[in-house]
């Protein structure tokens, strides 16, 4: 029997739906990102953004209690960055992630592995981690004493990617300072853990998708034997191109007329991220847009279900200024829409501001 083809908007908005970017939902915010399959984390603020626009009435406190609670972990998770996550999914998906995060340190530190005995560093390192949380700053420091032969920058490195670490959240208005403190994370997962946890959160966060789009979204390889083995849970589409995709039963898949309406996304934001074939949120001639040379990955907007531009905040004194800069004409009742979701957001993101303007790079 033919199965299912899914077209590039079905996709799209099944994963808008499952991202709760179809309509902002009143859910805590440890189960909105356990949803979502956590937020990508590299700087403090993007997370709270990421919620915002995800979640109904979202207060910055929504998310500083739980994590101050250590309920939120930020940690590094897929493909070797930091992720905002669950308390429960760090223990989870952290162990599957190991080939992940030692890759991560084979390619950095190609060449500069001398003198770094792991059996003897991550211990020494667990070790210190254990009397209290220090920064890495420290961290390098101390291990540095005790095996002067290796790099310093190495060391860091290793024990950064080979130890499960949670970043120790502050008193900051985003919960962490600049230079933040890492702490073993409560319940150390063990070294090793099947990849079918990982796979099942990707599903229902990003799904359908292809075991392509898994392995792009968490970095680890050899998921397509993984989901062979998962076919009798799975159900299985193909896409217009003909490609595999696998989804969990009962997920949300909405037609692809559902309305869509106009949201911010941060930096780092997983939506633009999860897929090896991302032509179901944004263009591949927008792609050069919003990946920078430097990997960064700029703020977006969506208009339509899809990727229409980018978007920054500029603080001059007292004055806050959203600059949305569209990759085309925007019709006026989409421009409306926009700038009233634009003017909220600064309300939210610049809240000391004495003046916030919302503007357009023609």
């Amino acid at each position: 029997m033919a199965r299912r083809v899914l077209t590039a908007r079905e996709l799209g908005r099944a994963t808008l739906a499952r991202q709760l970017l179809l309509a902002r939902e009143d859910v805590p915010v440890v189960e909105a990102l356990e949803r979502v399959g956590g937020l990508q984390a590299q700087e403090p603020r993007p997370p709270f953004v990421g919620l915002w626009s995800r979640l109904a009435g979202f207060a910055a406190g929504d998310q500083l209690g739980p994590l101050r609670a250590g309920e939120l972990v930020r940690g590094m998770l897929m493909r070797a960055t930091l992720h905002l996550v669950s308390a429960a999914d760090f223990a989870a998906l952290r162990p599957a992630l190991a080939p992940v995060m030692t890759a991560a340190m084979n390619g950095a530190l190609r060449g500069r592995m001398d003198g770094l005995d792991l059996d003897e560093v991550l211990p020494a390192a667990r070790e210190l981690l254990s009397e209290r949380p220090r920064t890495f700053e420290e961290l390098r420091a101390l291990l540095s004493e005790r095996f002067p032969a290796a790099n310093d920058r190495a060391l860091g490195y290793a024990v950064r990617t080979q130890l499960p670490l949670a970043m120790v959240p502050g008193e900051e208005r985003w919960g962490f300072p600049r230079a933040a403190a890492f702490a073993l994370a409560a319940a150390a997962p063990p070294e090793a853990a099947p990849a079918e946890p990982l796979v099942r959160r990707h599903l229902g966060a990003f799904g359908p998708a292809s075991a392509a789009d898994v392995q792009e979204w968490s970095g680890l390889r050899g998921l397509k034997v993984v989901l062979g083995g998962m076919r009798d849970e799975l159900e299985v589409f193909d896409d217009e191109r003909g490609r595999e995709l696998f989804d969990l039963h009962g997920a949300p898949r909405p037609p692809g007329d559902t309305p869509a309406p106009p949201r911010l996304l941060p930096e780092f934001d997983s939506l633009v991220l999860a897929h090896a074939d991302r032509s179901r949120v944004i263009a591949d001639e927008h792609r050069p847009l919003v990946v920078t040379k430097n990997l960064r990955v700029r703020a977006t907007f969506l208009l339509d279900g899809a990727v229409a531009g980018t978007w920054s905040i500029e603080r001059k004194g007292r004055t806050a200024t959203l600059r949305l800069a569209p990759f085309g004409r925007l019709r006026k009742a989409d421009e409306r829409a926009l700038t009233a979701e634009a003017e909220a957001l600064l309300a939210f993101a610049e809240p000391d501001a004495g003046t916030h303007a919302v503007s357009r790079d023609d």
